[in-house]
């Protein structure tokens, strides 16, 4: 996991503006769904991410006003 988290990361500095579901990211970086929902619950914890109502993750300052982070 720790290499998906190391990817994830690195394009999220490069695109900060990036917002992606689980199975977009999944089929991106060519991740199980286990390795992909374990990473960014990880992300999520530490901060690095946001994650919306509607399951898309993004950097805390790319996610509109209006919607409510679920921290979760």
């Amino acid at each position: 996991m720790e290499e998906a988290l190391v990817r994830m990361q690195t394009e999220w500095m490069h695109m900060p503006e990036l917002k992606l579901t689980r199975h977009q990211a999944q089929r991106l970086w060519s991740l199980s769904t286990e390795v992909c929902e374990a990473a960014f619950a990880a992300l999520v914890t530490k901060g690095f991410l946001g994650r919306t109502p509607d399951g898309v993750y993004a950097r805390h300052a790319f996610i509109r006003a209006s919607s409510r982070v679920d921290e979760s």
